[in-house]
């Protein structure tokens, strides 16, 4: 694991991580309600603290051990530029001086714990090929390398420490790509691989240093429910037999590192508060009998894990 160790356990002189817990932040306009999903056992709280703004198509990224951030997002009127900061262990949440670039919606999140954290693209006039990034600890933003295009509904995990990864998204069509953003250098390839359909508003989330996750998501007609892993460090494909408990778009992934990702909130026939977890060792699906709050699109997940 890179980045802050949050707990440890001491066994035979080594000390191994363990996850403390995920959040989801709105995914509607109408609450600015944080969920925090504490694990392992998967139990669901309500945050005190709130977004500044209630707001849908937020993206999210983490500092672990030291804070999450919630960037961007849609207020029912506006997109937005601004970022909130929740503070681990405390939760307690500030708002930074810094903002995005541009005022955006259905934007991707990723990180390099402990270095920095990332926004991508989003939906502006016109779509945003901008990569905003946030330094740590200093919460300072940059751009960095861009897209090459404009992309909405976009989606990221991460490899901490060796790369990032922004899966499918939206120009004016449908995009299977998968482009890789190597840490430190901020250098963009596109893998020879790509998702098994070309789609937008899929959830990401990752296991470190073994593999990324892609789950469901929208190919310009259907929802879907398909999950593809991408294997580190070759950045090979498979497609998982397992699948979401329905297709679904507009899902956000959290993760605890070598345990599980799960996919939280987005649209079926209506937004939906359901909660999906895929277990690392085994790739299996179950549904967590926690739900977020309100049903929301394309909340901020963050991790402490």
């Amino acid at each position: 694991m890179i980045g802050a160790i949050t707990t440890g356990l001491f066994s035979g002189g080594a000390v191994a991580a363990v996850g403390v817990a995920g959040y989801f932040g709105g995914g509607n306009t109408t609450l600015p309600t944080i969920d925090k999903i504490t694990f392992p056992a998967d139990t669901k709280t309500a945050l005190t603290a709130t977004l500044t703004t209630a707001r849908s198509n937020l993206a999210g990224c983490s500092n672990v051990g030291v804070a999450g951030y919630s960037g961007g997002g849609y207020d029912g009127t506006n997109n937005l530029s601004g970022i909130d900061k929740i503070a681990f262990p405390g939760d307690t949440k500030t708002t930074l001086s810094a903002t995005l670039t541009t005022a955006v919606r259905a934007l991707a999140g990723m990180n390099n714990a402990g270095v920095a954290g990332y926004f991508a693209g989003g939906f502006s006039s016109p779509k945003v090929d901008t990569v905003n990034k946030i330094a740590f600890p200093s919460d300072t933003k940059t751009t960095t390398t861009a897209l090459g295009s404009g992309i909405s509904d976009l989606a990221g995990m991460q490899n901490n420490g060796v790369a990032g990864y922004i899966g499918g998204g939206n120009t004016s069509v449908y995009l299977s790509q998968i482009l890789k953003y190597a840490f430190p250098s901020d250098t963009q390839t596109t893998l020879s691989a790509t998702l098994t359909t070309a789609r937008s508003a899929t959830a990401g989330f990752s296991n470190n240093s073994t593999a990324g996750y892609f789950a469901g998501g929208y190919d310009g007609t259907n929802n879907l429910s398909g999950i593809d892993k991408i294997a580190f460090p070759a950045d090979t494909k498979t497609t998982l037999s397992a699948t979401l408990s329905a297709t679904r778009r507009g899902a956000t992934g959290i993760s605890n590192n070598g345990v599980a990702g799960y996919a939280g909130g987005g649209f079926e026939s209506s937004p939906v508060t359901t909660i999906d977890k895929i277990t690392f060792s085994s790739d299996a699906r179950t549904t967590l009998s926690a739900t977020l709050s309100v049903a929301g699109v394309s909340p901020s997940g963050m991790q402490n894990a």
